[in-house]
Protein backbone atom coordinates (compact mmCIF):
# COMPACT_ATOMS: atom_id res chain seq x y z
CA UNK A 1 0.00 0.00 0.00
CA UNK A 2 2.60 2.53 1.04
CA UNK A 3 4.61 1.52 -2.70
CA UNK A 4 0.86 2.73 -3.89
CA UNK A 5 0.98 5.96 -2.42
CA UNK A 6 3.98 6.24 -3.15
CA UNK A 7 3.66 5.96 -7.21
CA UNK A 8 -0.09 7.86 -7.32
CA UNK A 9 2.21 10.68 -5.73
CA UNK A 10 4.78 10.75 -8.32
CA UNK A 11 1.92 10.64 -10.89
CA UNK A 12 0.46 13.43 -9.93
CA UNK A 13 3.05 15.58 -9.49
CA UNK A 14 4.35 14.43 -12.87
CA UNK A 15 1.15 15.69 -14.66
CA UNK A 16 0.53 18.54 -12.79
CA UNK A 17 3.90 19.98 -13.94
CA UNK A 18 3.01 18.67 -17.55
CA UNK A 19 -0.63 20.70 -17.69
CA UNK A 20 1.20 23.47 -16.30
CA UNK A 21 3.66 23.59 -19.49
CA UNK A 22 0.55 23.80 -21.74
CA UNK A 23 -0.91 26.40 -19.75
CA UNK A 24 1.67 28.82 -19.72
CA UNK A 25 1.51 31.48 -22.11
CA UNK A 26 3.01 31.68 -25.30
CA UNK A 27 4.46 35.15 -26.56
CA UNK A 28 4.98 35.68 -30.29
CA UNK A 29 7.42 38.77 -31.17
CA UNK A 30 6.08 41.58 -33.27
CA UNK A 31 6.27 41.44 -36.68
CA UNK A 32 8.91 44.04 -38.34
CA UNK A 33 7.29 47.57 -39.07
CA UNK A 34 7.09 48.26 -42.70
CA UNK A 35 8.67 52.05 -43.73
CA UNK A 36 5.73 53.97 -45.72
CA UNK A 37 6.51 56.50 -47.85
CA UNK A 38 5.69 59.94 -46.91
CA UNK A 39 2.75 61.82 -49.70
CA UNK A 40 4.20 64.90 -51.85
CA UNK A 41 0.14 65.83 -51.38
CA UNK A 42 0.20 69.38 -49.61
CA UNK A 43 0.84 73.16 -49.54
CA UNK A 44 4.80 74.38 -49.62
CA UNK A 45 6.59 77.57 -49.87
CA UNK A 46 9.91 78.74 -51.00
CA UNK A 47 12.69 81.02 -51.46
CA UNK A 48 16.32 81.40 -53.58
CA UNK A 49 17.77 82.89 -56.52
CA UNK A 50 19.79 82.81 -59.68
CA UNK A 51 20.57 84.31 -63.18
CA UNK A 52 18.95 84.81 -66.06
CA UNK A 53 19.23 86.86 -69.53
CA UNK A 54 16.88 87.96 -72.03
CA UNK A 55 17.25 89.10 -75.45
CA UNK A 56 14.48 91.05 -77.14
CA UNK A 57 13.80 92.25 -81.10
CA UNK A 58 13.36 95.97 -81.46
CA UNK A 59 13.03 98.56 -83.90
CA UNK A 60 12.33 101.94 -84.92
CA UNK A 61 8.75 103.64 -86.02
CA UNK A 62 7.07 106.88 -86.06
CA UNK A 63 4.79 107.67 -83.83
CA UNK A 64 1.44 107.49 -84.12
CA UNK A 65 1.54 106.69 -87.74
CA UNK A 66 3.76 103.32 -86.93
CA UNK A 67 5.83 103.97 -89.82
CA UNK A 68 9.05 100.76 -89.71
CA UNK A 69 11.64 102.77 -90.22
CA UNK A 70 14.13 99.96 -89.46
CA UNK A 71 14.75 96.34 -89.68
CA UNK A 72 14.37 94.33 -85.94
CA UNK A 73 17.78 94.31 -84.41
CA UNK A 74 18.59 91.99 -81.89
CA UNK A 75 19.68 93.48 -78.24
CA UNK A 76 19.80 91.93 -74.91
CA UNK A 77 21.16 91.76 -71.53
CA UNK A 78 21.75 89.45 -68.16
CA UNK A 79 22.42 89.69 -64.33
CA UNK A 80 21.07 88.38 -60.86
CA UNK A 81 17.36 87.90 -58.91
CA UNK A 82 15.80 86.74 -56.24
CA UNK A 83 12.63 84.28 -56.01
CA UNK A 84 10.01 83.56 -53.40
CA UNK A 85 6.59 81.71 -54.22
CA UNK A 86 4.50 78.62 -52.79
CA UNK A 87 2.01 76.36 -54.10
CA UNK A 88 0.08 73.01 -53.89
CA UNK A 89 0.86 69.58 -55.17
CA UNK A 90 -1.39 66.39 -55.16
CA UNK A 91 0.64 62.56 -55.47
CA UNK A 92 -1.74 60.33 -57.74
CA UNK A 93 -1.30 56.77 -58.85
CA UNK A 94 1.79 56.68 -56.35
CA UNK A 95 4.63 58.07 -58.66
CA UNK A 96 3.05 60.97 -60.26
CA UNK A 97 2.33 64.61 -58.75
CA UNK A 98 0.93 67.60 -59.97
CA UNK A 99 0.22 71.04 -58.90
CA UNK A 100 -0.67 74.66 -58.97
CA UNK A 101 1.95 77.64 -57.65
CA UNK A 102 2.87 80.93 -57.78
CA UNK A 103 6.12 82.68 -57.69
CA UNK A 104 7.92 86.56 -58.31
CA UNK A 105 11.43 87.49 -59.08
CA UNK A 106 13.32 90.53 -57.45
CA UNK A 107 16.27 91.85 -58.85
CA UNK A 108 18.42 93.66 -62.33
CA UNK A 109 18.47 91.92 -65.75
CA UNK A 110 19.95 94.73 -67.04
CA UNK A 111 21.49 95.05 -71.13
CA UNK A 112 21.18 97.47 -73.88
CA UNK A 113 18.55 98.81 -76.01
CA UNK A 114 19.86 100.47 -79.11
CA UNK A 115 17.76 102.95 -81.02
CA UNK A 116 19.12 103.48 -84.93
CA UNK A 117 19.95 106.84 -86.84
CA UNK A 118 20.03 107.56 -90.06
CA UNK A 119 24.08 109.23 -91.32
CA UNK A 120 24.64 108.63 -87.21
CA UNK A 121 25.21 104.90 -86.67
CA UNK A 122 22.78 104.19 -83.23
CA UNK A 123 21.80 105.60 -79.69
CA UNK A 124 21.93 103.01 -76.68
CA UNK A 125 20.17 103.32 -73.76
CA UNK A 126 19.95 100.92 -70.97
CA UNK A 127 17.08 98.54 -70.64
CA UNK A 128 16.01 95.97 -67.04
CA UNK A 129 13.98 93.53 -66.19
CA UNK A 130 13.33 94.62 -62.50
CA UNK A 131 10.27 92.01 -61.71
CA UNK A 132 8.95 89.24 -63.21
CA UNK A 133 5.65 87.02 -61.49
CA UNK A 134 4.57 83.90 -62.93
CA UNK A 135 1.07 81.43 -61.77
CA UNK A 136 1.52 78.54 -63.34
CA UNK A 137 1.08 74.01 -63.00
CA UNK A 138 3.44 71.85 -63.24
CA UNK A 139 3.02 68.12 -63.26
CA UNK A 140 6.25 65.57 -62.50
CA UNK A 141 7.47 61.66 -62.03
CA UNK A 142 8.84 60.36 -58.61
CA UNK A 143 12.08 58.76 -60.00
CA UNK A 144 12.33 57.97 -56.56
CA UNK A 145 9.96 58.48 -53.32
CA UNK A 146 12.11 61.89 -52.18
CA UNK A 147 12.96 62.97 -55.84
CA UNK A 148 10.48 64.97 -58.00
CA UNK A 149 11.23 65.46 -61.69
CA UNK A 150 9.10 67.84 -63.32
CA UNK A 151 7.92 70.28 -66.51
CA UNK A 152 5.85 73.22 -65.68
CA UNK A 153 3.94 76.25 -67.47
CA UNK A 154 1.61 79.18 -66.80
CA UNK A 155 1.20 82.76 -67.37
CA UNK A 156 4.25 85.46 -67.06
CA UNK A 157 4.32 89.28 -66.43
CA UNK A 158 7.03 91.56 -66.18
CA UNK A 159 7.61 94.97 -65.26
CA UNK A 160 11.19 97.00 -67.44
CA UNK A 161 13.00 100.10 -66.69
CA UNK A 162 12.53 103.51 -68.88
CA UNK A 163 15.95 103.74 -70.83
CA UNK A 164 17.75 107.15 -71.49
CA UNK A 165 19.50 107.60 -75.11
CA UNK A 166 23.12 108.16 -75.30
CA UNK A 167 25.38 108.66 -78.31
CA UNK A 168 29.24 108.70 -78.96
CA UNK A 169 31.42 108.89 -75.82
CA UNK A 170 28.46 108.09 -73.93
CA UNK A 171 26.79 111.96 -73.86
CA UNK A 172 23.04 112.09 -73.64
CA UNK A 173 21.22 112.64 -76.42
CA UNK A 174 18.24 114.30 -75.00
CA UNK A 175 15.43 111.43 -75.68
CA UNK A 176 13.75 108.48 -73.45
CA UNK A 177 11.37 105.81 -73.43
CA UNK A 178 9.07 105.46 -70.68
CA UNK A 179 8.73 102.09 -68.23
CA UNK A 180 6.34 99.41 -68.94
CA UNK A 181 4.57 95.95 -68.34
CA UNK A 182 4.58 92.63 -70.72
CA UNK A 183 2.25 90.14 -70.42
CA UNK A 184 3.11 86.65 -71.79
CA UNK A 185 3.73 82.81 -70.74
CA UNK A 186 6.14 80.77 -69.67
CA UNK A 187 7.69 76.87 -69.87
CA UNK A 188 10.25 75.09 -68.04
CA UNK A 189 11.16 72.92 -65.62
CA UNK A 190 13.55 70.95 -62.65
CA UNK A 191 14.11 68.53 -59.78
CA UNK A 192 12.84 68.66 -56.28
CA UNK A 193 14.69 66.88 -53.89
CA UNK A 194 14.59 66.14 -49.98
CA UNK A 195 17.73 67.38 -48.21
CA UNK A 196 17.80 63.45 -46.72
CA UNK A 197 19.21 62.29 -49.15
CA UNK A 198 22.58 64.17 -48.45
CA UNK A 199 22.69 62.76 -45.10
CA UNK A 200 20.96 65.25 -43.21
CA UNK A 201 18.04 64.71 -40.96
CA UNK A 202 15.67 67.47 -42.55
CA UNK A 203 11.65 66.31 -42.73
CA UNK A 204 10.17 68.72 -44.58
CA UNK A 205 13.16 70.40 -46.27
CA UNK A 206 13.43 70.37 -49.97
CA UNK A 207 15.37 71.80 -52.48
CA UNK A 208 15.06 72.47 -56.16
CA UNK A 209 16.80 73.89 -59.12
CA UNK A 210 14.78 74.93 -62.20
CA UNK A 211 15.24 76.72 -65.92
CA UNK A 212 12.35 78.77 -67.66
CA UNK A 213 12.06 80.31 -70.56
CA UNK A 214 9.40 83.68 -71.03
CA UNK A 215 7.94 85.08 -73.69
CA UNK A 216 6.70 88.01 -74.12
CA UNK A 217 4.48 90.31 -76.27
CA UNK A 218 5.73 93.58 -78.36
CA UNK A 219 5.39 97.30 -77.24
CA UNK A 220 5.63 100.38 -78.93
CA UNK A 221 7.37 102.87 -76.74
CA UNK A 222 7.09 106.61 -77.78
CA UNK A 223 9.86 108.29 -77.31
CA UNK A 224 9.90 111.98 -75.55
CA UNK A 225 12.89 114.95 -74.92
CA UNK A 226 13.82 115.35 -71.69
CA UNK A 227 11.10 118.15 -71.49
CA UNK A 228 8.70 115.33 -72.36
CA UNK A 229 7.57 116.29 -75.67
CA UNK A 230 7.11 113.92 -77.85
CA UNK A 231 9.63 113.28 -80.52
CA UNK A 232 7.30 111.58 -83.27
CA UNK A 233 9.26 108.38 -83.17
CA UNK A 234 8.96 105.27 -80.86
CA UNK A 235 11.12 101.95 -80.23
CA UNK A 236 9.63 98.45 -79.95
CA UNK A 237 10.78 96.04 -77.88
CA UNK A 238 9.77 92.26 -77.90
CA UNK A 239 11.73 90.43 -75.47
CA UNK A 240 12.35 86.87 -74.21
CA UNK A 241 13.59 85.57 -70.94
CA UNK A 242 16.00 82.77 -69.42
CA UNK A 243 16.41 81.95 -65.94
CA UNK A 244 17.39 79.24 -64.13
CA UNK A 245 17.29 79.45 -59.99
CA UNK A 246 18.06 77.01 -56.76
CA UNK A 247 15.43 77.29 -53.99
CA UNK A 248 15.31 76.26 -50.58
CA UNK A 249 11.56 74.75 -50.67
CA UNK A 250 9.44 73.97 -47.27
CA UNK A 251 6.78 71.17 -47.21
CA UNK A 252 3.93 71.42 -44.75
CA UNK A 253 2.86 68.00 -44.54
CA UNK A 254 6.04 66.15 -44.68
CA UNK A 255 7.61 64.14 -41.71
CA UNK A 256 9.39 61.68 -43.49
CA UNK A 257 9.45 57.77 -43.62
CA UNK A 258 7.11 56.84 -41.00
CA UNK A 259 6.18 53.50 -39.51
CA UNK A 260 2.66 52.65 -39.92
CA UNK A 261 1.85 49.43 -40.76
CA UNK A 262 2.49 45.64 -39.20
Amino acid sequence: MKKLFIALTALGAFTGSALAADMAPRYTKAPMAMPVAPSWTGFYIFGGGGGGLWDADSNVRTFPDNVSLSRDARVGGDGWFGTVGAGYDWQFNSSWVAGVFADGQFGSLRGSIVRPIAFVGAFEGTEKLRTSYAAGVRVGYLVAPNVLSYVNGGYSGSDWSSASFSGLGGAPVGFTTPSFSRNGWFIGGGVENNLNIFGISAPGWFMKTEYRSAFYNRVTLPETLISGVPDGFATTFKPYVQTISTSLVYRFNWTGPLVAKY
